[in-house]
């Protein structure tokens, strides 16, 4: 069952919003870019990345709903905190989300993994996201 099914909520996924597998220090930014307009009781646009293709695709509009779930790497910057009302940390060995990554995308993913981990460490140490979380779940 989806997010959506289960909460009744617009779910936006954040790897809609990376720039490719480099993206992930700019997410934060480019999440803000859509937030900022939905919290002013205005809908928002983003440019969907396309993983087949490696360009920016369509241009989907979001409108503004009561609760809104971002799910993905990178969804709980601190620039925007005070736009999250819970923010849920989701905890993994590295090797599991390595055999979750490649079992998701196939061994197109496996080139990037080493470059997405750092990015991924580097974020979260800079966000301090484990430690804002309002939830923490590991697996």
């Amino acid at each position: 069952m989806s997010l959506e099914t289960l909460t009744g909520a617009p779910v936006l996924h954040a790897d809609e919003l990376l720039e490719g597998w480099g993206g992930l220090p700019r997410l934060g930014a480019t999440i803000e870019a859509v937030l900022r307009p939905l919290a002013a009781g205005r809908p928002s646009q983003w440019r969907r990345w396309d993983w087949h293709v490696s360009a920016r695709a369509e241009t989907p509009t979001l409108a503004p709903a009561p609760l809104l779930i971002i799910d993905g790497v990178g969804a709980g910057a601190a620039a925007y905190d005070e736009l999250i009302t819970t923010l849920v940390w989701l905890e993994a060995d590295r090797d599991v989300r390595l055999a979750r990554g490649l079992a998701r995308d196939g061994d197109d993913f496996a080139p990037y993994w080493e470059q997405w981990a750092a990015d991924e460490a580097d974020l979260h140490a800079r966000e301090r996201t484990r430690e804002r979380a309002d939830l923490i779940f590991t697996s």
